[in-house]
This record gives structure tokens, sequence and C-alpha cells, in this order.
């Protein structure tokens, strides 16, 4: 009988339904999908998409590109998440942290954005492939509360000058500031009076969705509840859409009283490779590896701000409507995004709160509503270009800033305050220095958190008991910065006494140990025994106990309790 190929079994776990499905989880749910989900994925992918449209165009004002460009960035996560993402409300797309992001690494040139925009993709497709996601666990909470706070203040303040309308401001943040109200007399009456009116609009339409309640009530009131939260949700879009009519008339009569976003390249992005070199305005010629080594430390920190903004709200989202999300497949749907989306002239993108709320609030079933919203953004690059002329910055301004004052969340503060101070050091230095440079604030804050963590490691709390003889409790893992502090408090606290005193050393909590530890006990396990005292270990979990058996330590004695290595020092007493 002939036997069956060695590599056969592999090859069929790798072409499995399960494997298969793993990789492409649209193969889960479109077996299921049936009309209902289809009218509420139309609903919610409509409702998203005239959410996306004006939020697309503010975002690439903060990126510092042509307003195309945000929505050369949003159709592509529609049609790519639908294929491979995990979760039913993610949308992705331009975010506000992710374009001043790009703006801080590429200044506002098209082509490296877009040459970004493939680099991202490609490390973030990477890191899903090698499984690579658990170092998304090392930017740590207040660092991610600080670079948001910052990134918000500095996107908010950013649009002050498209309200009052003036030109000329530098981008950097501090000078921004300065030139912002040195130049507040150059401030255009139409701009002012049509930003301030836009906000005003938004967030009484804000308020009067966040007011609404689910309660039961009468179908009239049911019906006017319904209409009001549409038009709450479809705010953006309405604001702008007003805006622009107002602007199309005063320009129809020849009064300029607004600044407009202007012309505007019409039509679909070509599909294309992106560029790999530029020429700068004296036609000098810039090759691939300038241009990489101009990202500089921003070619790690966007793909990682990247995923991390993207499969936190994919967790929140997921935890709050009981479905369950892979991680690692997140990763692989915003990689092949990214990749995608640079062939069509997008900048790097990530998943949207705010548009992610719309989406799950709206009643959407499954990952095809991004299919929806993205044929949206595909109609309005062909048919309303022309229209998008019309939009005074004043408007956009207005959106970009209502979107980004709810990330302002200065209480997280006095919870850190009241709960554990010493995060509130990664938390500032990572705000602060955002200021700076906003990849400079978030090394900062991992750097600041890794300090931190490396001293919790190497001052290990040591609990100290008088029970007759010295009873130090060690309430974490031994490694090698521990070393010196471990024999520092043991040579302080028992040797260089009179008379010296014995030591248990209760090991119930140290579940890791390593050499340089062994070499360091060693030691002090000789001073002890020429000292004439007693060191007995305690409670020692099993691995550690076999890692210490191993080192064949000499004078090296263990209990299986405190109370057993009491008795011991006692006998040991009664025999001298």
């Amino acid at each position: 009988m002939e036997q069956p190929l060695l590599g056969g079994a592999p090859a069929r776990r790798c072409c499995s339904s399960g494997t298969l499905k793993a990789w492409l989880p649209i193969l889960s749910w479109l077996p299921r999908y049936n009309l209902k989900w289809l009218q509420m994925d139309v609903l919610a992918g409509v409702t998203v998409g005239l959410t996306t449209v004006p939020q697309a165009l503010a975002y690439a004002e903060v990126a510092g590109l042509p307003v195309q460009y945000g929505l050369y960035s949003a159709f592509m996560g529609g049609f790519i998440y639908t294929v491979l993402g995990t979760s039913k409300d993610v949308t992705l797309g331009p975010t506000a942290i992710m374009s001043l992001l790009c703006y801080s690494v590429v200044g506002g040139e098209p082509c490296r954005a877009v040459l970004l925009t493939l680099l991202c993709g490609l490390i973030q497709a990477t890191m899903a492939l090698l499984r690579l996601g658990f170092l998304l666990d090392f930017i740590s909470y207040p660092v991610i509360k600080g670079f948001t706070c910052a990134a918000a203040v500095t996107i908010g303040f950013g649009q002050v000058k498209n309200i009052l309308g003036i030109h000329g401001v530098p981008q950097q943040f501090f000078l921004e500031v300065y030139y912002t109200f040195y130049r507040i007399p150059e401030a255009r009456v139409g701009d002012v009076v049509l930003g301030l009116l836009c906000l005003a609009v938004l967030i009484m339409l804000t308020f009067m969705k966040m007011s609404l309640t689910s309660e039961d009530a009468p179908a009239c009131q049911r019906v006017a509840r319904n209409i009001v939260w549409g038009v709450a949700t479809m705010r953006n879009a309405l604001v702008v859409t007003a805006a622009s009519l107002v602007a199309f008339s005063w320009e129809a009569y020849g009064h300029h009283v607004f600044t407009i976003t202007g012309q505007t390249a019409k039509g679909l992005p070509p599909f294309r490779p992106p560029p790999t070199s530029d020429i700068t305005p004296n036609g000098t010629v810039v090759s691939f590896r300038e241009i990489v080594e101009g990202f500089g430390g921003g070619l790690a920190v966007i793909p990682f701000m990247g995923l991390l903004e993207s499969i936190a709200i994919a967790k929140a989202f997921a935890s709050q409507n009981d479905y369950r999300i892979n991680a690692n497949q997140e990763l692989l749907a915003i990689g092949v995004t990214n990749i995608m989306g640079s062939f069509v002239s997008a900048y790097p993108v990530t998943g949207s709160f705010g548009r992610t709320a719309v989406n799950s609030q709206t009643g959407v079933c499954s990952q095809a509503g991004g299919i929806i919203t993205s044929v949206i953004v595909l109609l309005s690059l062909a048919f309303l270009m022309p229209a998008f002329f019309y939009i005074p910055k004043a408007s956009l301004a207005a959106v970009i800033i209502c979107a980004v004052a709810p990330m302002v969340d200065f209480r997280v503060v006095v919870k850190m305050w009241r709960i554990h101070k010493l995060d509130l050091l990664p938390f500032f230095v990572t705000f602060l220095m955002s200021f700076w440079q906003v990849q400079y604030g978030i090394m900062g804050g991992v750097a600041m958190s890794g300090v931190l963590l490396l001293y919790n490691m190497a001052r290990p709390r040591i609990k100290v008991s008088e029970r007759g003889v010295l009873v130090m409790e060690l309430d974490s893992s031994l490694s090698f910065p521990a070393t010196e502090y471990l024999s520092h408090r043991l040579h302080t606290q028992a040797l260089q006494v009179s008379p010296p005193r014995s030591v248990v050393l209760d090991c119930h909590h140290v579940s890791h140990i390593d050499y340089t530890v062994i070499s360091e006990l060693r030691d002090l396990l000789r001073q002890f025994k020429l000292r004439e005292v007693n060191l007995i270990f305690s409670r020692v979990q099993p691995s550690v106990l076999k890692v210490l058996q191993a080192a064949d330590l000499e004078g090296f004695r263990h209990s299986d309790s405190v109370e057993a290595a009491l008795q011991m020092e006692a006998a040991s007493v009664g025999i001298a």
C-alpha cells in the first residue's frame, strides 16, 4: 500500500477550513448573511459615509495635504477590512492623530506621505505575520493618554488660524501660539462669524444627541427622536454643506468674504505604485534612501500608534457588543489597508473612534457596512470634487475642533494621582514633549515608563518582620537589576548589626531567578557562614528550588514554611 507523503499533513492543515477562516474572517460571517443584515449595513454605511467625507477633507488639512488626499485615504479601508477584519464595528480611515503624526514626519509633502503609507503598511503586515502584536503592550496607558491630550490641544489650536482666517502662521506649536495671537488684528470678519456659527451648531447638535434617551415612548416621540439622532449624527456633513452654500452665494456675487478650500483635483486617484523618490522645488532629486532617513523615528512611531489606536478601538467595541477580535488579524487588516492605500495616494490610516461609534450606534451587523461607506467616498471623488472648491476652511476647522475636543480628558490626571502617583511621570513627559515633536513625546513617555518598570525590578519590595530572627519577604521575582539592592539590605539589616542576625528569606512570590542572582547568593551565603549566622530560604517555588539546587550553593538551606525555618534556626542555636 502506498504511504502518504510526509508533507501532506502540514499542507492540509494550511489549507483547512479553520485556517482559511482565521486568515479570511469574511468566510465566517458571509454564509450567515441575510436581508436584515443588508438593510442595517446599508443604513450604517450611508450614515458613516456622510460623516467620513467632511472629516476626511478636514483631516487632510491637519496633515498639511490637499483636501482630496483625505478622501483618497478614506475608501480603501472599507474594502480591505470587510475581507480581513474581525470587528463588525471598526471603520478604517484618516484620523486626527494620524494626520498630525503624518504632518510631523513628512511636512505636508504628498509624495513622501504616500511612500510613508507603503512603509507603514509593510511594517504592520510584517508584525502581524510574525505575531509581534505583544510589542504594543510596552506602550502604557499614561503614555497613550498624555499623547492624545497633547495631540488634541495641538490639533485644536492649530485650527484657530482657520477660524480667524489669518495666514502666515508657522506650524511649530509654540511659534503657532505666538503668531496666532500676534496676527489677530488681521482676522477676517467673515471667517470668524462663520467659524463661530459652525462651532455653535456642532456643539448644539452634539449635546442634543447626548441628551437622547432610549426609554419607551409613544410612536410619534420615537420618530422625532430618530430624526434628531439622524441630524445630529450627520451634523458634520450638514454643517459643511450649509457653509459651502453660503460661501458659494457670496462668491457668485463677487464678494470674497470667506477663505475657501479652492481648486482640488478632480476624479478618482490613479492606481499606481507609490513614488520612491521626490523632487524638491529647486529641482533636486531626493533618493529613496534619503527620504527614509528623513522619516527618522516617525517610521517606528506611526505604525505603532496606528496599530495601537485601531486595536484599542476594536477591543473596546468588541467588549461592548459581546464578541471577540483577533489582534494579530487586526494588524494584518490595517497593514494591508495601508499597503493598498499607497497605490491610490493615501496617507497612513487607522481605526477612527468617532466613526466606529456612529457605525455601532446605527446598528451595523457585519463588516460589509464599510463597503457602502467606501462607495460613498468614491462617488464624492467622482462627482462632487468641483463643489469642494467652495468649502470654507473655517467650517472644516470647526469640524476638527469638535472632533478632537473630547480627547482632552484631564480627569485622568486626578485618577492617576489618587490611584498611582508615579504614573503621572510618563503622562506629563509624553504630554509636554509632544508639543515639541509628537514622536518625541511618545518615545519620551515609553522611555519613562521603561525606567519606572526597571526601577521596580531593581528595587523589589521587601517586607521585614521580627520573629526572633529577621524574616524578609520578597514580593516579586529576582533578576539581575535587584541583586545589589538585595545584597545591601541583607548586609545592613543582618550582617552589619551587632551582633549579626540570622535571616529567613521568604521566597513565596519569587517565580524567576537568574544567574547573576545565583552568583550574589553564593557570595552572601559565604559571608553569612563566616559570621556564623544562618540564611534560610523559605517557601521556595519548585521551579526556583530546582535552579538553586542545580547551582550547588554551599550552605544552602530551605524549608517549606516560615515556621519550619524558624524551628530550623532554633534547633541550630540549641545545638550551638
